[in-house]
């Protein structure tokens, strides 16, 4: 990924905490001063939440604190909740901000934004916006922001398929089959997992991949549930958890069964777990939502824009990646890492090109995992 320029500040910082607009909402306000290098863009940042989730919301206030600490923009982080009866006003909070006319680019996320966003973009149609982890919709003043989920689970399917041959590690038995928990049989969960599979099929091509699908992303219970019967009835030893909350539920069954190692996604999750559930998590594959708004600012600066438009932000651009330190670099054997290393560059540099579920009619992912179950 592009390097930021190095700029030096010439104020020091002020952050303040105001009250929120649209009615109380937790607004942070960070002002940097303009070094005379360039544009200084003021950004307001819309958490449909709070920060301190450990994942999106943490990983796009970092960038933009990035970007602030380089001098080149400022911003205000207003942290909306997330519960049934916070969602109730955030039509109101995008109204409010988008009226202002302080601002040149208003930031959401999630796949809870895209309504409200779209309201709004075609009430205030001069004003900027950016939506990541969503391409719900096309519109003239909103760019929108995904992530190649398919690159990723090349990644961690190689990964997996080399730790589920390494018996000496304890918990991999002698058996090459591995799981997934997926959310909801969909395009973008099937993304990933078409990913994971031809990862792990590019390591050892007679793998076994249990796949099974929670069909919500709220029931951890029915992800503990399916992991279970994974790791007992099948020997699976490394699952994949890809339903949010839900998919946590497979850690459980990692943990209490005492067979099998958790493999996280979206955020480092071994740095969210409890000291339990984090020992038995390998790894996770990494959405970096702070990097490619970074990533993003870089194009805009260099006259790149992408109003009205799709971009998928892969390895290249730091928007998808592998943990590699803590259980990754202490439980992993060399050879693994080396496996890994290799895969990793394999599809940075384009010698290898995954597949993507998005889009395809052709079921050739169904196919796919209806050929490697156990």
């Amino acid at each position: 990924m592009k390097k930021l320029l190095s700029l030096l500040l010439t104020s020091a910082l002020t952050v303040a905490m105001l009250a929120g607009c649209g009615g109380g909402g937790d607004t942070t306000t960070t002002e940097t001063a303009d070094t005379g290098d360039g544009k200084v863009y003021n950004v307001c940042n819309l958490v449909n939440g709070n920060l301190g989730d450990k994942s999106f919301f943490d990983s796009a206030e970092a960038g933009l604190k990035e970007l602030q600490d380089a001098g080149r923009i400022t911003y205000t982080t207003i942290e909306m909740g997330g519960t049934t009866e916070d969602e109730a006003k955030w039509q109101g909070y995008l109204d409010e901000v988008s009226a202002s006319g302080e601002y040149d680019l208003i930031v959401v996320g999630t796949f809870q934004m895209p309504e409200y966003l779209k309201n709004v973009s075609e009430k205030y149609p001069d004003q900027k916006y950016l939506i990541y982890d969503d391409t719900t919709y096309e519109l003239p003043n909103v760019v929108n922001l995904s992530y190649a989920q398919n690159d990723l689970g090349y990644m961690v399917g190689a990964y997996a398929a080399a730790m589920t041959t390494a018996t000496d590690v304890e918990k991999i038995n002698e058996d090459a089959v591995i799981g997934f928990v997926g959310g909801v049989d969909s395009p973008v969960i099937n993304d990933f997992l078409y990913g994971y599979i031809l990862g792990a099929q590019s390591i050892n091509p007679d793998i076994k991949v249990d796949t099974r699908y929670i069909g919500n992303y709220i029931d951890p219970a029915k992800g503990k549930e399916l992991a279970e019967s994974m790791i007992n009835d099948n020997n699976c030893d490394i699952i994949w958890g890809v339903a949010g909350n839900a998919g946590n539920g497979a850690a459980e069954a990692c943990l209490e069964t005492g067979k099998a190692y958790f493999i996280g996604v979206d955020s480092d999750q071994e740095s969210t777990f409890s000291a339990e559930m984090a020992a038995i998590t390998l790894t996770s594959g990494l959405k970096n939502i702070g990097d490619s708004l970074v990533w993003f600012f870089d194009e805009w600066d260099a006259g790149n824009e992408y109003w009205g438009q799709h971009i998928l932000i892969g390895i290249n651009e730091g928007g998808v990646g592998l943990v590699t330190d803590k259980n990754y670099d202490k439980i992993s054997p060399d050879s693994v890492k080396e496996t890994v290393d290799a895969t990793v560059a394999a599809v940075t540099n384009g010698e290898v090109e995954v597949p993507t579920a998005i889009g395809d009619t052709t079921n050739a992912v169904v196919e796919l995992r209806e050929s490697v179950r156990p």
